[in-house]
């Protein structure tokens, strides 16, 4: 697949305010931080994903001529940075969640260090990356988790928003939790299963369905999954697989994958389906149901004891339909000059968008016990990792105090670039995961409910919490 020109999907102004900062001078070091503010569907967690796209672009940048003569095209920037453009290459330190991690609001996802310059030109696409899969992969968990267990199939790539949202949302579903895709250059790019059955013009480019049953399964005896939905599901679909079970795999010692239903009253359908397949003697021919499902079609059927063994899940997954925003932002938290670093806040009379100052870092605690994760807490740089008896409290209202022990912690970012070279090795999409399924183990079910979850704790430390204060009365 050629490689698309992505170097300059940036706001305009990341150009303009760069050649400000070029011209000006200023030379400084500067951190910012990638956070996001409201879980979507206000679910209780949301799935880091992107970064594997997010590394590939630092390592990629650069400005070729065609760009600098657009950029030059508009009359506003100095030769002089359009010539630092040209010779362009990222030299800043990155720290980052992995993918997979179970992310919560306000935590830095992505932390850039960088001369001011190279971290202003990376905002729009970095925030794209990460929202994009971010927001997939937490749809798609919210999905999973729905279907309890029965296995999820990404089915979403003709209803994607362009080319790219089906290759990298389909491989957002796969950290999310699905286990397969019908986007087949994702598959073979990741190295992940292919998922597919057949469409209804398959069976109806043949004379019967009778015919469009039989040489499929001719073709694929061990792979097929039969549509019985094109004409009538009970009186037509249906007799017609089973006849094909009886007189093409049966004799061959061959055993049907499935069927797929994609239309009608699926819990009712679904219950007749597989009584016939039963009395038929085809009890392992399995149940797949597709048609604009969601977690809450999903949650219906299996409320009404549909007979269901396999979901297929398109629109409402790859567009994340029902919240299709992640809301992540980039925000300046601190300049360095001198090796000093000064803290930089942003205010607002909406209280959630004021942010955190400075360089951090987050801990998570763990009960030592169960494993489950007990709250994350956001802190300088400089502090020292939590030992003995650790107070949370809420920054809101402080008066919510916990006391935490008998607990472990883990930093949840990871250093990715030093001095602009990539020092961290990238997992395969099937380590990502599997490792996602790992972290949503460490989190209470409390957490992860569809509906009224419980919230989980992100504070502050007590050092990080006083610098904030210190700064918002400062600025009145």
């Amino acid at each position: 697949m050629k490689q698309e020109k992505l170097e300059l999907i940036a706001d305009f102004y990341e150009f303009t305010m760069s050649n400000g900062y070029f011209v000006k001078n200023k030379k400084e070091m500067a951190y910012f931080d990638i956070f996001f503010r409201q879980v979507p569907d206000e679910g209780g967690y949301a799935i880091m994903a992107g970064l594997e796209q997010v590394i590939d672009f630092i390592q990629n940048l650069k400005f070729d001529e065609e760009d600098i003569e657009y950029l030059r095209s508009q009359n506003i920037f100095s030769e002089e940075y359009l010539e630092y453009l040209a010779n362009f290459k990222f030299t800043g330190d990155v720290w980052a969640i992995p993918e997979g991690t179970v992310i919560f609001p306000n935590e830095p996802l992505i932390t850039i260090k960088a001369p001011l310059i190279e971290a202003q030109l990376l905002e729009t696409i970095l925030l794209l990356i990460v929202n994009h899969q971010s927001l997939i992969a937490t749809k798609t968990s919210r999905i999973v988790r729905a279907a309890q267990g029965r296995p999820v199939m990404e089915f979403g790539a003709r209803r994607a928003h362009g080319v790219s949202a089906a290759i990298y949302g389909a491989r957002a579903a796969m950290i999310g939790g699905a286990v397969g895709t019908s986007c087949t250059l994702t598959a073979q790019k990741f190295d992940v299963p292919a998922s597919g059955t057949m469409a209804h013009s398959w069976i109806q480019s043949f004379d019967s369905e009778y015919e469009a049953f039989k040489a499929y399964a001719e073709l694929y005896p061990h792979a097929g999954t039969f549509l019985i939905d094109t004409y009538n599901t009970l009186e037509s679909g249906l007799p017609n697989a089973i006849k094909i079970f009886d007189e093409v795999l049966k004799p061959q010692g061959i055993r049907p994958i499935a069927v797929r239903l994609d239309s009608g009253d699926l819990a009712y359908l679904s219950k007749k389906v597989r009584k016939i397949l039963d009395e038929a003697g085809y009890p392992d021919c399995k149940i797949c149901v597709t048609n604009s499902l969601d977690e809450h079609l999903i949650t219906s059927l299996i409320e009404q004891e549909a007979k269901v063994d396999l979901f297929g899940v398109g629109e409402n997954l790859i567009t994340a339909k029902s919240d299709a925003v992640f809301g992540g932002v980039y925000k300046l938290a601190a300049i360095e000059k001198d090796g000093t670093i000064f803290p930089k806040i942003k205010i607002s009379e909406n209280v959630e968008k004021i942010t955190n100052p400075s360089f951090k870092k987050i801990y998570r605690f763990y009960c030592k016990d169960t494993n489950y994760a007990l709250a994350d807490v956001i802190m300088l740089k400089d502090e020292e990792e939590p030992k003995g008896e650790y107070e949370i409290f809420d920054q809101h209202n402080t008066w919510k105090r916990k006391k935490l022990n008998n607990y472990y912690v883990k930093e949840l970012q990871e250093k990715i670039f030093e001095n602009g070279k990539l020092i961290y090795k990238m997992p395969t999409l099937k380590e990502i995961s599997q490792y996602a399924q790992e972290q949503l183990g460490t989190i209470w079910e409390e957490v992860k409910r569809l509906k009224n979850p419980q919230r989980y704790y992100v504070d502050l430390s007590q050092k990080l919490f006083d610098l904030k204060t210190k700064m918002l009365n400062d600025k009145k």
